[in-house]
């Protein structure tokens, strides 16, 4: 698997229209002002929500990017649909520079990129019919007008598990795992090529979720879609993707072929993220050693100097508090395999146990 999928960028961005690179994030930092509460509300600080990631999508696989709430995936993957300005950085679709675009020049990028979002509830307007929700991006692109639009809402309402004869109904009407997949048709219905998957299953019943993920494996199979997948739960990341990267407050801790940091994470956090993650084989769950972190996760208005989960890593040196580590290939992994650990897990090394002697 090539490298451009697990966070090593191109020499430039034209090298991304020639090869199988769809969509290219480079060193995207976004800040949002903290206003003071005086009169004249100055900016007193920053949340530094996303602080330099890269990462890149290649065409027709699926890029996993997994973390705890607040780490900054959410942020990123709308700074990348262009919903949100970055800060600093770039975001390159095909080549093309789609950073802060204004809206119209942005509107063409729109119809191949798309999302769906994690609350199937608060995401659909409940005072509009479900044709109308999903007939919404053929309105807005002038793509499909009366009954050639209504028959395309059907068309896509069967295509994703749903009664085209309910067309006419509203939200509320519908189950959740019901209403995810109204939300699936409506980002499907442009045909577009990447489509951001902002933990679409989270909400969702167990048996729930392993029907629409079919239902996602089934659409990229079928289209040749390209999804970047953000989940907080490491086995529903594991499932779907081919490449996973792990973020902690803003930055990329770990990435590489889904595989590789499931098997030989390297970074104390992506380690101690798999120990806590639920076994489906009971022997296996009653065997995993569970990697238990110190602290709470820091604010990311003031993060920590040098390595920013080093108040909470088990294997963390004066050297973690003073130097950054850069994101780079450890000896003995994989070229696609990247760390930002100065002292990263060794094979076979018990982390867990390596956690209990640092806390008694």
């Amino acid at each position: 698997m090539s490298d451009l999928l697990n966070g090593q960028a191109p020499a430039g961005p034209e090298a991304d229209a020639g090869d199988d690179v769809l969509i290219r994030a480079d060193n995207i930092v976004k800040y949002f002002p903290v206003k003071g509460n005086g009169l004249v509300r100055r900016t007193v600080a920053n949340v530094q929500a996303v602080d330099g990631v890269s990462l890149t999508v290649k065409r027709g696989q699926t890029l996993g990017l997994v973390g705890e709430t607040g780490c900054g995936k959410s942020t990123l993957a709308r700074c990348i649909a262009g919903l949100i300005p970055v800060t600093s950085g770039k975001v390159y679709f095909e080549g093309k520079d789609i950073t802060n675009l204004p809206r119209r020049t942005m509107q063409p990028f729109r119809r191949e990129i798309q999302m769906i979002f994690q609350d199937p509830y608060g995401s659909l307007n409940p005072r509009r019919r479900v044709g109308a929700i999903i007939g919404d991006p053929f309105a807005v692109h002038k793509t499909a007008t009366g009954s050639e639009r209504k028959k395309a809402v059907q068309e896509l309402m069967e295509r994703v598990g749903l009664n085209p004869e309910h067309y006419n109904r509203f939200p509320a009407e519908f189950s959740g795992g019901q209403r995810q997949r109204i939300g699936v048709a409506r980002a499907l219905a442009l045909r577009p090529k990447l489509i951001i998957c902002d933990e679409p299953v989270s909400a969702l019943d167990v048996s729930i979720q392993a029907q629409v993920l079919n239902l996602l494996s089934d659409l990229q199979s079928e289209f040749g879609l390209s999804y970047l997948f953000i989940a907080h739960d490491l086995e529903v990341v594991r499932h779907v993707s081919d490449a996973v990267t792990v973020m902690y407050l803003g930055r990329v801790a770990e990435s590489g072929p889904g595989n590789q940091v499931y098997d030989h994470s390297r970074h104390p956090y992506s380690t101690a993220l798999l120990s806590a993650a639920p076994a489906a084989d009971p022997d296996a769950a009653a065997e995993r050693q569970r990697v238990l972190l110190t602290g709470d996760v820091p604010s990311p208005i003031h993060p920590p100097s040098g390595c920013r989960f080093h108040p909470r890593c088990p294997k963390a040196q004066d050297l973690c508090g003073t130097t950054e580590p850069a994101l780079e290939n450890k000896a003995g992994d994989p070229s696609t395999h990247l760390t930002a650990c100065h002292f990263p897990v060794e094979a076979g090394e018990d982390l867990a146990r390596v956690g209990r002697r640092e806390q008694s």
